[in-house]
Parts: C-alpha cells; sequence; structure tokens
C-alpha cells in the first residue's frame, strides 16, 4: 500500500544538513576529528559520511582540504591517503590538521553501486554540505583545495574542474580514459574488456562506451578558469602511465591555467618504490601547494 504524502512527510529523514554533528574524538594532540558525519543518502545504497578533522584552536575560519581515497573506483576507505602512510604517527590527517587546515575526507560510492557520474555527484553533494554548515564548522570554504590519490585524484580533479574552488593535487591520476589504454605498456590494457576498473566505472568497456569514457575524463572539463593544479606522478608508475599526468598537464597550460607539474622519479603507483624521505617531500610539496593556493591574498 503506498504512503500518503502525509506519512511519508512524517517518516522521511532529515535532510543531512541538518542532522546533529557527531561529538569529537581527539585522536592526536592539537587535533579534533567528527567521525562519520552523514552528508548525502543516495537513494538504493548506504548513506554516505564524511570525516572531518580540525586543529583543537583556530584563528578564524579555517581553509578546507576535501580529500578523495583511492581504490580503483570500487574499494578504498575514507580513513585511508594510501599504503605508504598507514604507518605515520600521527597519521596524514591529523598532521594536515596541525597545519591548520581542516580536512573532510570523503565517502563515494563505488562502482560496485554505481557508474559515473554518481561518484562527481557524490563529493559535489558533500562540497555543498560543507557549504551549508561551514559556519556552525568554522570552514572558509571560499578556500577550498580538493587532494585525491589514484581514483580519488581523477574525482578531485572532476571536482575541481566542475564545482569553485582555490586549487587541486593529484597524485598518479588518470585524467583521459580514451588515451589510458595507447599510453599503457604494451600488452597490459584491453580497451575492450569490461573488467578493467574503467569499464567498471562507466559502465561499459573504453573501445564500446568512448562518449562515456571521455564524459568521465577529467580532461574534458578543461577551460581557461581551471583553478591551479599541483599533479605529482611517478616515472615508473605501472598503473597509470606518466603520460597520463603529462597529457594533463599540457592540456591544463594550453588552457592558460596554472599547473605545477611534478615527475617523482623511480615512483611506481602508490609512491611504491621511493624511499620513506622522498614520500614525506610529496607530501610536505602539497602541503606547500595547498597552503599558497589558500591565502587570502592568492584566492581565485
Amino acid at each position: 500500500m503506498p504512503l500518503t504524502p502525509d506519512l511519508a512527510a512524517f517518516l522521511a529523514p532529515p535532510s543531512p544538513a541538518r542532522l546533529p554533528l557527531p561529538p569529537a574524538a581527539h585522536p592526536a594532540p592539537g587535533v579534533r576529528l567528527l567521525r562519520g558525519a552523514l552528508y548525502a543518502r543516495p537513494q538504493g545504497v548506504r548513506p554516505l559520511e564524511l570525516d572531518l578533522w580540525l586543529p583543537d584552536e583556530a584563528q578564524g575560519p579555517l581553509p578546507l582540504i576535501v580529500y578523495l581515497h583511492g581504490g580503483g573506483w570500487r574499494a578504498g576507505t575514507r580513513t585511508d591517503m594510501g599504503p605508504r602512510f598507514r604507518g605515520w604517527r600521527p597519521g596524514p590527517f591529523a598532521r594536515l590538521a596541525r597545519a591548520g587546515f581542516a580536512v573532510a575526507s570523503l565517502d563515494y560510492r563505488l562502482s560496485g553501486e554505481a557508474v559515473h557520474p554518481a561518484q562527481l555527484e557524490d563529493v559535489t553533494a558533500a562540497l555543498a554540505w560543507l557549504n551549508a554548515r561551514a559556519g556552525e564548522l568554522g570552514l572558509d570554504t571560499g578556500r577550498t583545495v580538493c587532494w585525491g590519490e589514484s581514483a580519488g585524484a581523477h574525482l578531485a580533479a572532476l571536482l575541481a574542474l566542475t564545482a569553485q574552488v582555490s586549487g587541486c593535487i593529484t597524485w598518479y591520476g588518470p585524467t583521459d580514459l580514451t588515451t589510458l589504454p595507447g599510453q599503457s605498456r604494451p600488452g597490459t590494457y584491453d580497451a575492450a574488456d569490461a573488467t578493467t576498473r574503467e569499464a567498471l566505472l562507466i559502465g561499459a568497456p573504453i573501445a564500446e562506451a568512448p562518449d562515456r569514457a571521455r564524459a568521465a575524463s577529467p580532461v574534458t572539463y578543461i577551460t581557461a578558469d581551471a583553478p591551479p593544479f599541483l599533479i605529482l606522478h611517478g616515472t615508473d608508475d605501472s598503473l597509470i602511465p606518466l603520460a597520463q599526468g603529462e597529457q594533463f598537464a599540457t592540456a591544463l597550460r594550453e588552457a592558460g591555467a596554472h599547473v605545477d607539474f611534478r615527475p617523482v622519479p623511480g615512483a611506481d603507483h602508490g609512491w611504491a618504490g621511493l624511499p620513506d624521505e622522498a614520500v614525506e617531500q610529496c607530501f610536505t610539496t602539497s602541503v606547500d601547494f595547498a597552503r599558497s593556493v589558500s591565502c587570502p591574498a592568492q584566492r581565485r
């Protein structure tokens, strides 16, 4: 029996923008963590949550980093910046909070739950939630930097090119799904394979759905209004070829956008093969970039 309109309205869950915030935890000295704030309820799948890392003491509204995890769009967790950071104490998000940033690390629907553009819709919804609650959270969302690794870098770039943000940091991300097969090592990528990570993302093999692949590629959305980008990509990446980063950087430059493209010598995907000090340098370089593009004098 269908619900009456009055009963449907009574039973409807409250808007995520009006839900109480989670209680604050203190996972490291000087850091507050609001773990598991619900930001969206996509129909038919799990509610989507974010973790918000904050410095204990803030001098005015905080610049915001929106972090998107990797995992090939089919795995991964918002608590993880990648294998090389799992042993860090304090962890990378706590370090960013100590550096004076708010960090929102997001869930998004995985490819087993929905195909593109669902993932971009999710992270866009998270940005809207953060904007709606910026006052009570002490955020300056006019100083937002997107940051992601691998599949999360792909989503960070899409978000940065379709929303108003101050900058974007991508680590070894795919940026053009249509050229990825040809840039991969010979014999390693079959564009007609329906089981590749990219095919699962768009719901069809790349060879059979070039329009879908193009629509899911950040390079498609580059304009002269693109925010500044920092692109870090390993020279020895065996999963996402360095050529993806090179192509993306070239397209940004040709559009007139600011881009800092830094190949990382000897690095495979996920910073595999790098010494610890080089991984630390990748992180520090990214923090410095986030600080430079989110300072008030350099807002776009």
